[in-house]
């Protein structure tokens, strides 16, 4: 068999050219795909991808990716689809932004994402807290109101 060494097309070793690309580039041998770090076409990766998690934060979408390639998850983020007018009119109810990872992967990345977002809703607690208790340390003191 002969490929294409630039969209990777498989075939037979007659053909000369390939009839897919422009400029019908010449083809290769198994070989020279090789040799060049080109992957054949029964050797592309063929893993699925699945949804692991979902956000409406774009901030916290980089945090999760983030996180799980941190971990050797390959992540793949892939952006809603919304109307031009609302959820309501258009029947949009999916979040904004997917997580997805291999199939392999789902579980340990979800449980990953979900200790995320429990440890950062315990710190934005902690600070709604500490921002609560600041304000009551710099609140005047009510004074008794004056006797009559």
């Amino acid at each position: 068999m002969k490929y294409c060494a630039r969209c990777g097309s498989e075939y037979r070793d007659d053909i000369e050219r390939c009839e897919d690309c422009p400029s019908h580039p010449p083809l290769v041998s198994a070989e020279e795909m090789h040799s060049r770090g080109l992957p054949l076409p029964h050797e592309l990766d063929r893993r699925v991808f699945v949804r692991a998690a979902t956000t409406d934060n774009p901030l916290m979408v980089e945090v999760f990716a983030e996180l799980l390639e941190e971990r050797d998850i390959p992540v793949f983020i892939r952006a809603g689809r919304s109307g031009v007018v609302d959820k309501l009119t258009t029947g949009n109810l999916l979040p904004w932004w997917e997580i997805l990872v291999p199939e392999g992967e789902q579980e340990r990345a979800a449980l990953l994402v979900e200790r995320e977002r429990a440890q950062e809703a315990a710190t934005n607690d902690e600070a709604v807290r500490a921002a609560e208790e600041e304000e009551r340390e710099t609140e005047p003191e009510a004074s008794p109101p004056p006797s009559a």
